[in-house]
């Protein structure tokens, strides 16, 4: 199975101490040990500072290779730009439909409740555009706004335990529990499909 992490900063890993402290680093190795018999492999297509039409105009080499799912990490940089919402919502629709064309399947990811994006006007207008996007294209969505915000309002988790001195970044507490969450995510996934065939008769056990 080989999974694309494809997004901003927060994909390539800004704040974590190595590349192997990384989300999609992380992700691989949980996923591999939920998944013993499987070949995993989460391939980190993450370019710090991009925005959704930066990433378009690198997706076929995304696309091209094949992947069997992709992590769609988009949102947070127009937030802090103050980019147009609407024409961001016209180039995410593009890059859905592209990605879905290939016979892939696509979960959005959410921008990361930090100061540096919670602050901004557009945050959370940011996060039901992408709530919306996914809705009419049929896809699923990793809410990690609400994951992030969770901590710090329900559990009062404080900001500098799960964010960079930037305010702005992860670290490596926090995409190792992001990952850990995605990869429980994928996991409940696999096993509705699997659910789903044996009931159809598509798959006997």
């Amino acid at each position: 199975m080989k999974i694309v992490a494809f997004g901003s900063s927060s994909t390539e890993g800004a704040g974590a101490s190595s590349p192997a402290k990384t989300y999609p680093s992380r992700l691989n190795a949980v996923l591999r040990t939920r998944f013993p018999g499987i070949e995993i492999t989460v391939e980190n297509q993450g370019v710090g500072g991009e925005d959704a039409e930066e990433m378009l105009a690198r997706l076929d080499r995304v696309i091209a290779s094949k992947p069997d799912l992709i992590l769609w990490q988009v949102g947070t940089n127009a937030v802090l730009a103050g980019l147009n919402l609407a024409e961001q919502a016209n180039l995410i629709r593009t890059g859905l439909a592209r990605m879905k064309a290939t016979g892939s399947d696509v979960v959005l990811i959410d921008p990361q409740y930090v100061p540096e994006v919670i602050n901004k006007p557009n945050a959370t207008a940011m996060v039901k555009l992408l709530d919306s996007l996914a809705l009419e294209s049929g896809i699923a969505v990793f809410h990690r706004f609400a994951v992030m915000q969770h901590w710090s309002r329900v559990e009062r988790i404080p900001f500098r335990t799960f964010t960079s001195t930037d305010g702005l970044h992860m670290n490596d507490w926090s995409y190792s529990r992001i990952a850990k969450l995605l990869a429980d995510a994928i996991v409940e996934a696999s096993d509705r499909t699997t659910q789903t065939a044996r009931s159809s008769g598509k798959v006997r056990s």
